[in-house]
């Protein structure tokens, strides 16, 4: 047998994995039919949402609810790879959408980035999606407490206002690619570069229309380079001119603080960062509370809800589960907060949320109240309580 043949784009692909860099790839959602070999194509729960398009173009009042659960859901599978999170999309309500992965890597300067646009089949909404903190990705580790503060490359509210330098970094790594893929849609193109076979060069159909709504979104590291976007599209000019319209709202899940307190007051004085910056805390999550004081001083801004569980009545009901009957010991609710999550005052509360994170392991101390916690950190947690009452998962069941 003969060689088999190696597409350019995968061997473009592995010249850069193997010395990192700037990378991207392309991909289509598959079509219900692929999804739902079986049975009707769409039913009562599939797909979760039937006119998910129309809803991102329409909505005027945010937090949005059935917005969130999309945007959770994304930021959750972005921890995949391009053709899973088409993939999920596309069950959301997104049929036959394009999606762009865009990377860069370069260790030693602390650099992981990974964004997703994912583009609605008539091409006008797109969502853009930052990965968060890759549990065994040592760099993305270091990049999250390269904590050095770094000023902003424009004028922004107090001269002396100064943000994360990990996070900045990796948000400008990709900036550009991300700004040229956002660009085409704006322009009635497909964020998609390569042809399916994996050609480069070829011509790809337009689409019907502009890119009319935007929205950014990410967890945790991912949340804090969205938010870091957000502000960059709103105040740096040669964005701000062909995105303000478009961008809608700006939705993070377990973000950490990406700025000192005067660059937080002077978001706040922006109407849209202010009002459409939108943070998800679920209970006790750690991260939101990170950087440590003993690090500088950081300060969120935005508008907060945190998802409050009862524990100690959640407690009596596990007893009672000994007994047989059945308890959700996570069953909670969201609360509008009037003041944002502050910093934890030291770098012990690490342990105590790594503490934390065994004792849920554990029946006895499952449904224990704790003061910071790596385990409501997780991804899924936040899908599960995002999920509007009587609404279908991302599988349709």
């Amino acid at each position: 047998m003969g060689e088999v043949p190696v597409m350019e784009w995968e061997r473009r692909l592995r010249d850069v994995m193997a010395a990192g860099g700037l990378w991207t790839r392309d991909t289509r959602a598959p079509s219900y039919e692929e999804l739902r070999p079986y049975g009707h194509r769409e039913t009562s729960g599939f797909p979760v949402y039937k006119n998910l398009e129309e809803r991102l173009l329409r909505a005027e009042d945010h937090p949005d609810p059935v917005i969130a659960h999309v945007l959770a859901t994304c930021a959750g599978y972005a921890y995949s790879g391009a053709d899973t999170l088409s993939m999920i999309m596309a069950r959301m309500g997104l049929p036959d959408n394009n999606c762009r992965v865009i990377a860069s890597t370069v260790d030693a300067m602390l650099i992981c980035s990974t964004s997703f646009v994912i583009q609605s089949n008539s091409g006008r909404v797109a969502i853009l999606c930052y990965r968060g903190t890759e549990p065994m990705n040592f760099v993305n580790w270091l990049t999250d407490i390269d904590l050095e503060p770094e000023r902003m490359g424009y004028q922004f509210g107090d001269p002396c206002a100064t943000v994360h330098a990990g996070f900045y970094r990796n948000v400008r790594t990709t900036r550009y690619e991300v700004m040229h893929t956002l660009r085409e849609a704006c322009n009635r193109q497909s964020v998609r570069i390569a042809l399916p076979n994996g050609l480069y060069g070829a011509e790809l159909p337009g689409m019907q229309n502009n890119l009319e709504a935007l929205y950014i979104t990410g967890h945790s590291l991912g949340g804090a380079m969205a938010a870091m976007m957000g502000v960059m599209m709103r105040h740096e000019r040669k964005y701000r001119d062909e995105f303000a319209d478009r961008l809608k709202a700006v939705y993070t899940f377990g973000q950490p603080m990406i700025g000192d307190p005067s660059f937080a007051e002077a978001c706040q004085r922006d109407d849209f960062l202010r009002e459409k910056t939108i943070r998800y805390v679920h209970d006790s999550d750690i991260v939101p509370n990170l950087p440590p004081t003993t690090s500088g001083r950081f300060k969120h801004f935005g508008r907060e809800f945190q998802y409050q569980v009862p524990h100690v009545r959640n407690g009596l009901m596990d007893l009672l589960g000994l007994l047989g009957c059945t308890y959700n010991p996570r069953k909670g609710h969201w609360v509008a907060k009037k003041s944002p999550t502050p910093q934890m005052p030291g770098a012990l509360g690490i342990a105590l949320g790594a503490m934390s994170f065994i004792s849920r392991k554990f029946q006895a101390t499952r449904s224990l109240p704790v003061m910071y916690s790596f385990e409501d950190h997780l991804p899924h947690h936040y899908i599960s309580a995002l999920t509007p009452y009587g609404v279908a998962n991302e599988f349709g069941d």
